[in-house]
């Protein structure tokens, strides 16, 4: 396809958007413009400020944002698109060195804007920006905008320089593209050659849109004809495309051009907006509106992803959803499709360097940003060549096959659900009208990876599924869990049986300790009752014996004991001689001993037997002939009981009596 002709170049643009507390994004000046002059107005950029300040910039301390704006027509250009990448900031409101009164929030959040006619430039703006945009912030102080002037003057010589050099990819590296969704990355590929509604979620702004520009990067050529992107009504490179009458097989941008690329994704009816405010809804819900490919930083679009999405990638949690059933069936990759991204994936997974994920790690093509995209372009050009012979195939069916070595139709092996999907769209129309019939002459008309599902296709599936599940890293961080709650688990054990032992020494212890205790207290008192045993109670003391007064009474005992055995014995005398002539019977004594009797014979039977202490003696309640019987009672703590009698011979008590009385 020839190239297209460009409008009026447009010389860089610079301006300051501010958040205002009260009114909300606003441009607050536009760097080296005369006063009065104001683009916004004069182009009816209205969105302006809320694109350049994305939902949820305020979450980080830098972030970029990048959009399109729609350039009116005037007498000496024709209606465009724009492209602006903007830098936002923030700074606290304490650390300013003049704060404005109209400054009430704690902090300051600003975003410098570069305008330009091409994305593909980007790259190398967006270095400078943020330089700028960091050391204007470093000043503290917003009213000094000399920096800003410098950086504009010396924009229309940066992007001169760029121009001479080759083409320059902007957007993610298509390894982390392929790393991150694997075999979804073809699927995305080709919902975006289908035009149909594409929605990007993610609440990092500068990585959702540079998935967005790495997509369609992948279309050769795409990048410098996005002049009909910003608006669903612009169709100029449809009205300019020339159809190329000759080819240079030597030149790749010949032959490019000749196979009908770049893709015209971006026509009547489509819009690309790498980040869509809210405000913006409208548009994507005008009837007019067919297709488009956008990023939204707002949850509330997922909220309503059916309305605004036949296909939903989300990048906080890498899923792809597709919400039309139409586009679901129509996506299913073939057999060779698996086998070309599961081989392209592999690739990239073999060479991944996680400390550099540009680049692979033994620094080679395979795998690197170049292999990929010209794997790319070689599965398109491909593509594009069976389509044509299908096309000539069926406008020609009594013919026999140009190719022998084709076989039925090639374009099936790439889905026929999809190639009659893509056969309905804009970009397609286009294709076909300026583009050559015979484009199969110039490429095989074949699928790279053709052929049907072989066991190594099955292999290599599984492969590739046993890596999505991610086993390794599940294995690794439950083998990281189990160590850890395991060490928790001995920690605790040891800590359960240390402290367990410590509670059981403890009550050895206090054990060991209670029983010296006792042993002590036990000893103690055997000593006391052992002192208190050979110390006499002062209180009993008994007074001493009287020596003298006891041998006197003794002797008179014994004198008195020694007339009364003298008497008895006469008297044994007689009863023994008149024993024959007269019985005679002992006459039966009435004297009772008395109670001072029975004292005395008391202490003296105590004298005599110690055993005898605390007995007592009562008066005798029986006589029998010449003894009484007398009660005793035994005396023990305090307790007496009836122990016994003891018989007492009258006389003989008599006796006694008398002895006691003259002791």
């Amino acid at each position: 396809m020839a190239a297209l002709t460009s409008s009026t170049a447009l010389a860089p643009l610079v301006c300051i958007i501010d958040f205002h507390h009260a009114r909300g994004p606003e441009v607050e000046a536009w760097i080296s413009l005369e006063d009065g002059e104001d683009p916004a107005i004069e182009h009816d950029w209205p969105l302006l400020p809320f694109m350049a300040l994305s939902d949820g910039a305020h979450a980080s301390i830098e972030d970029y944002s990048y959009f399109t704006l729609r350039r009116s027509a005037t007498p000496t250009h024709g209606a465009t698109s724009l492209f602006g990448i903007s830098c936002t900031r923030q700074l606290p409101a304490s650390e300013l060195i003049d704060r404005p009164a109209d400054v009430t929030r704690s902090t300051v959040q600003k975003a410098v804007v570069v305008i330009t006619d091409s994305p593909q430039h980007f790259g190398a703006i967006k270095a400078q920006l943020g330089v700028v945009t960091a050391a204007w912030f470093a000043q503290r102080d917003f009213t000094d905008v000399e920096i800003l002037q410098r950086f504009h003057e010396s924009l229309p010589r940066l992007l001169e320089n760029q121009e001479g050099q080759a083409e320059h990819y902007f957007g993610i590296s298509l390894r982390e593209l392929i790393h991150e969704f694997k075999w979804q990355t073809l699927v995305l590929f080709k919902c975006a050659l289908l035009q149909r509604k594409v929605l990007f979620f993610g609440s990092h702004c500068e990585r959702l849109c540079m998935m967005q520009f790495a997509l369609i990067s992948l279309i050769p050529g795409l990048m410098r004809h996005l002049q009909d992107s910003a608006d669903p009504k612009f169709n100029s490179a449809e009205e300019k495309i020339v159809m190329p009458t000759s080819l240079k097989t030597s030149e790749r941008s010949s032959l490019l051009a000749y196979m009908g690329l770049p893709l015209q994704l971006f026509g009547k009816g489509s819009l690309f907006g790498p980040y869509t405010p809210l405000q913006q809804l409208d548009m994507l819900a005008d009837a007019d509106t067919k297709s488009y490919i956008v990023g939204s930083t707002n949850s509330l679009l997922l909220q309503q992803k059916d309305r605004y999405s036949d296909i939903l990638i989300n990048l906080d949690d890498h899923t792809v959803n597709t919400t039309s059933s139409s586009l679901r069936q129509a996506s299913i990759l073939s057999t060779p499709d698996r086998r070309w991204i599961d081989f392209l994936t592999q690739t990239v997974n073999d060479s991944w360097d996680e400390s550099n994920p540009a680049r692979p790690k033994d620094h080679g093509y395979a795998g690197s940003e170049e292999f990929i995209r010209m794997q790319f372009e070689e599965y398109l050009l491909a593509m594009l060549s069976s389509v044509k012979y299908k096309l000539y195939m069926e406008k020609h069916p009594s013919h026999e096959p140009l190719m022998p070595e084709v076989h039925g139709d090639p374009a099936s092996e790439f889905s026929n659900d999809w190639v009659h999907a893509w056969m309905h769209t804009e970009n397609f129309r286009i294709w076909n009208k300026f583009t050559d019939s015979h484009l199969f002459d110039i490429i095989d008309p074949k699928h790279p990876c053709s052929g049907g599902l072989s066991v190594e296709d099955i292999q290599r599936r599984l492969a590739a599924q046993v890596a999505e599940l991610h086993l390794d890293e599940r294995l690794e961080k439950s083998r990281e869990v189990i160590g850890e709650r395991v060490a928790a688990g001995q920690a605790k054990v040891s800590t359960a049986y240390n402290k367990l032992w410590a509670d059981i020494e403890a009550m050895r212890k206090a054990q060991r300790d209670r029983q010296e205790e006792q042993r002590a207290a036990a000893e103690k008192l055997r000593l006391e009752q052992e002192a208190e045993s050979k110390v006499p109670d002062p209180t009993n003391k008994s007074q001493a014996p009287d020596m003298t007064n006891a041998r006197a009474n003794a002797g008179a005992y014994f004198s008195s004991w020694g007339s009364w055995a003298s008497e008895k014995r006469k008297g044994w005398g007689n009863r023994s001689t008149s024993a024959n002539q007269t019985p005679a019977t002992l006459p039966q004594s009435n004297v009772d001993p008395s109670p001072g009797d029975l004292k005395r014979a008391e202490g003296f039977k105590r004298d005599k037997d110690p055993s005898l202490d605390g007995w007592t003696l009562h008066a005798p309640s029986v006589s029998s002939g010449h003894r009484r019987i007398a009660s005793y009672d035994e005396t023990t703590d305090g307790e007496k009981r009836n122990s016994g009698v003891v018989f007492f011979d009258a006389e003989v008590a008599e006796t006694e009596r008398n002895v006691w009385r003259a002791a």
